[in-house]
C-alpha cells in the first residue's frame, strides 16, 4: 500500500510539471482590449466633422494625447485562446478648429461606388 501511494504521489508531481500533458478541462479565454473599429464605422466619417461627431461614430479614443489635441488614436488588440495576436490601429487628425482633416491606419474610408441600375 505504501509503494502504491508513493508511486501515485510521484506520478502526480512529475506530470503536473510537464508541458506536454494537456488537460481537457483547462479553458483559455479570448482577451480583447481597446476600441473595436470596423470599416463600416470609418466609412461614416467625413472630412470636416467635429470632434463630438467623430466621437459619436467611433466612441471615446483610447489615446487622446494631452500635448497634441489634434490627434486621437484608436487601438484594438485581440489575443485568441491559441495565442494568436491581432492588432488594429486608426489615427484621426483634426485641424485647429477641431474638424476632421485626415486619418491613417488599418482602416481607411472607401470611395463611394455608384450603384448600377
Amino acid at each position: 500500500m505504501r509503494i502504491v501511494l508513493t508511486l501515485l504521489i510521484s506520478f502526480t508531481l512529475l506530470t503536473t510539471g510537464c508541458s506536454w500533458v494537456k488537460f481537457p478541462s483547462v479553458h483559455k479565454v479570448e482577451i480583447k482590449q481597446g476600441n473595436i473599429v470596423d470599416q463600416e464605422m470609418i466609412d461614416k466619417l467625413l472630412p470636416g466633422m467635429t470632434k463630438s461627431q467623430v466621437q459619436f461614430v467611433l466612441g471615446t479614443p483610447l489615446i487622446a494625447d494631452t500635448f497634441d489635441q489634434q490627434r486621437w488614436d484608436y487601438y484594438y488588440s485581440r489575443l485568441s485562446p491559441e495565442g494568436v495576436t491581432t492588432e488594429e490601429r486608426v489615427t484621426i487628425y483634426f485641424d485647429a478648429e477641431g474638424n476632421l482633416t485626415r486619418m491613417t491606419g488599418d482602416y481607411l474610408p472607401t470611395a463611394a461606388v455608384p450603384e448600377e441600375r
